[in-house]
């Protein structure tokens, strides 16, 4: 992997692309994630992120000239909140080839004014029942869906479904299984249960250094069970090459098999 650096930025290819737009090119660097995006000034109307490693959709800074974002064939399985606070003329947003899985999570698009251009063609999140409706109901001013019109009937129909009373109870539903979960980031109150608020933080810890969804589900039970058996370390076995995965993400590339 290589870490988005400005000197990377700086040193990566720069043109006027066919729309005659400024677009800077980071494809193909296995980047982890987005950051140092200040370096580039704001003097691009498109960047291209595709075929990194990049798992969440935030870590911008304000960039009022940006239009166009292609993140084609990376690992994104989560988008941060208030993302029209950086990047408020956002038009096109490419997302083939992802890890979103959840309807809920595409919630935070439906913040951007300016997005008009949406593909998820590729993510779990595509074959969800009620997917376009559900996305023509959220964004209302999003024109193109997976490179597909999204129709004024096929709106009217979502805005129907939508408001409706079963419309209501599939929302809340949508919602409750939107990713929400931090690891080590739920934690009950001491008082509430029988553990100590230092064998609270040591639980928190292991969470945080499970190396697989199964020892963070484990953990995380015991947590909420208020119980701390002495017998059993707290700290996850360390995997032969010694290298532990340290956040929710990696936990959810290992649900989904990959």
């Amino acid at each position: 992997m290589v870490k988005l650096t400005t000197e990377l930025i700086h040193n990566s290819m720069q043109f006027m692309n066919p729309c005659r737009d400024r677009e800077l090119d980071l494809r193909g660097y296995k980047i982890p994630q987005i950051e140092n995006l200040g370096a580039t000034l704001d003097q691009f109307d498109t960047i291209d992120f595709s075929d990194n490693d990049i798992r969440k959709l935030d870590g911008f800074p304000l960039l009022k000239r940006l239009k166009c974002l292609l993140l084609n064939n990376n690992r994104i399985v989560r988008i941060t909140e208030n993302l029209e606070q950086y990047i408020p003329n956002l038009e096109s947003l490419i997302l083939t080839n992802n890890s979103i899985t959840e309807l809920g999570d595409l919630d935070p698009l439906a913040t951007l004014p300016k997005l008009r251009t949406l593909s998820l063609m590729h993510n779990p999140v595509a074959n969800k029942s009620h997917y376009r409706a559900y996305v023509a109901f959220k964004m209302p001013e999003l024109r193109l869906l997976d490179f597909r019109k999204i129709k004024q009937k096929e709106r009217d129909n979502a805005n129907a479904l939508f408001k409706s009373k079963k419309g209501k109870e599939l929302q809340k539903e949508i919602s409750k299984k939107a990713k929400t979960f931090v690891p080590g980031g739920n934690m009950p109150d001491p008082k509430s249960t029988n553990l100590t608020p230092q064998e609270i933080h040591k639980i928190r810890e292991a969470i945080k250094n499970a190396s697989s969804l199964q020892e963070v589900e484990r953990l995380t039970r015991m947590l909420q069970s208020g119980q701390i058996p002495g017998q059993k370390p707290l700290q996850p076995q360390i995997q032969p090459n010694g290298q532990q995965e340290e956040d929710e993400e990696m936990a959810v590339d290992q649900a989904n098999g990959q």
